[in-house]
């Protein structure tokens, strides 16, 4: 593993070398081989906190507190010539090891590894590991409204394996079919393959429609099935220049123990992200989570009398980009929850919880 990163990172400066090498008249053509990295650093601070350096257990990003950390550090190529594809990126850090922990330890470190063609005009066919199809939020915090993710996108896949079909029926409309290992499986889990959709369709402008959906089975090979129906929807706005707002809601249900009846849970935010400045913008959030019998958030396979989960709270989120490398982050989170889903070792039946957050991330 040590031999083969080691390859990659050199393998960089001759892609760059590469690219720079292109005429001066051809500046207008993009280079088929690029290159990307980026590093978030942060330190996050729980109040009343008494489980050590951990967060909440649903909490996978930016998930240590009071401790300097990395939550990504990320590097790779990408190959595009506009009829052939493909990318392979490694990444680790503490968002890694929460969120890889049930992955096969050679391919934990794996952030995207993907070979792709076109079929025919105006279609993609992907196969490997790539981004979830999945959500408003990504694993790049950069590329996020809000420093931290909001619990529907922490407990939906970030990453998936498999192979992806997209569709562009015009500038305004696209169409991606994919079967999938599982629900943020590199490795599968059992016999079964999962399916998935995402539309994305932009009205004008100013507006893009997203809608993805999810349907497999997630349950160990040796367990009773239980099939998962998960849809995400979101809708962003931008109201003018300096104003953007963001609605997300999800909603999915797995067969409960014995094929008898549903457990259900759904989720929303609400986001808005004012520019205040040139180089300053701020972002307010408000969410929910809620979870009968706690199925996935708290257990892929929840008993009967397991408690429900319900949380909901808010957030406030300042950025400042001093270069358009840099990007240093500061947020103020609260929580409130029932059923003590915030206990402490000094209070088993707390119900709030905030913390604040600061990152320095930086991208090439």
């Amino acid at each position: 593993m040590k031999s083969f990163v080691f390859g990659l990172l050199t393998a960089l400066p001759l892609a760059a070398s590469a690219q720079s090498s292109a005429a001066p008249d051809s500046a207008a053509v993009t280079a088929p081989l690029s290159y990307y990295g980026f590093v978030d650093a942060y330190f996050g601070y729980d109040f009343d906190h008494a489980n050590g350096n951990n967060r909440q257990y649903f909490l996978y990003s930016h998930g240590r507190q009071n401790e300097f950390a990395i939550n990504q550090g990320v590097v790779g190529l990408r190959y595009d010539d506009g009829r052939v594809r493909g990318a392979l990126g490694l990444h680790a850090g503490t968002y890694v090891s929460a969120n890889y922990a049930a992955e096969d330890p050679v391919l934990r470190h794996v952030y995207e590894a993907y070979a792709g063609f076109r079929p025919f005009q105006k279609a993609w066919l992907d196969v490997g590991i790539f981004g979830s199809h999945i959500g408003f939020e990504s694993a790049i915090s950069k590329d996020n409204w809000t420093l931290t993710r909001s619990l529907m996108a922490e407990n939906s896949p970030y990453y998936e394996s498999g192979a992806r079909l997209t569709y562009e029926v015009s500038p305004k409309l696209t169409l991606t079919g994919l079967v999938l290992n599982g629900w943020q499986n590199i490795r599968e889990t059992n016999q079964a393959k999962a399916l998935g959709t995402q539309l994305q369709w932009r009205p004008t402008g100013k507006i893009l429609i997203n809608s993805s959906t999810f349907y497999g089975n997630e349950q160990p090979q040796d367990s009773i099935i239980r099939r998962r129906y998960f849809h995400d929807f979101y809708i962003t706005y931008a109201a003018s220049a300096r104003t953007s707002l963001a609605l997300v809601f999800d909603v999915g249900k797995q067969q409960s123990a014995g094929r008898r009846g549903h457990d259900t849970w759904h989720s929303g935010a609400v986001f808005v992200k004012q520019q205040l400045a040139d180089k300053l913008s701020a972002t307010v959030r408000g969410e929910y989570y809620y979870a009968e019998r706690g199925v996935i958030i708290s257990s892929s396979m929840p008993a009967a009398s397991d408690a429900d989960f319900r949380v909901a709270g808010g957030s406030l989120n300042l950025d400042y980009a001093p270069t358009p490398r840099v990007l240093a982050r500061l947020e103020g989170r609260y929580l409130d929850g029932i059923n003590g889903v915030f206990g402490r070792a000094d209070n088993v039946d707390n119900r709030s919880y905030g913390n604040v957050t600061g990152s320095v991330a930086f991208s090439f």
